[in-house]
């Protein structure tokens, strides 16, 4: 692991988004809420926050942070068609939230592939990327669209 031990805690928050791209009758099935394992909408966005909080389990030599706030927007979109996934991350520590913000959106978009997978085998899970960070030394971050 990197040592953080002289780095100051700062105010960090990470903005990261992605996507599940499926067939227009999935995303009705998904918009409806009775796909055969349940809600997906709302299986995904819990599972993307329990994601951020477990980061440092999954990702070797990530820092275990006492995470403050994340929220993880599951949202239907019919021009894709499929899914848009965001999460925001927040915490107080010396280093930054960035991989806790990806991973949150990495696993609410594999919840909703595993949720209808027996629908839309074609599914694709594309566009993972950070778009916005704030705090610690490098300070702000934002993609470019």
């Amino acid at each position: 692991m990197v040592d953080v031990s002289a780095k100051a805690a700062t105010e960090r928050e990470a903005l990261a988004e992605g996507r599940v791209v499926m067939q227009p009758g999935t995303l009705a099935i998904v918009r409806r809420g009775d796909a055969k394992k349940g809600d997906v909408l709302g299986a995904a966005r819990i599972a993307g926050i329990m994601a951020a909080k477990r980061t440092h389990e999954l990702i070797p030599l990530c820092h275990p942070l006492p995470i403050s706030q994340v929220e993880v927007d599951v949202s239907p979109d019919a021009k894709l068609p499929g899914v848009a996934v965001r999460a925001r991350v927040k915490v107080a520590a010396k280093t930054g939230v960035e991989m806790e913000a990806l991973t949150a959106v990495a696993i609410a978009c594999l919840t909703v592939y595993d949720m209808v997978k027996a629908l839309d085998r074609g599914m694709r899970i594309d566009g993972i990327r950070l778009i916005e960070k704030r705090g610690g030394r490098s300070g702000h971050y934002r993609a470019k669209e």
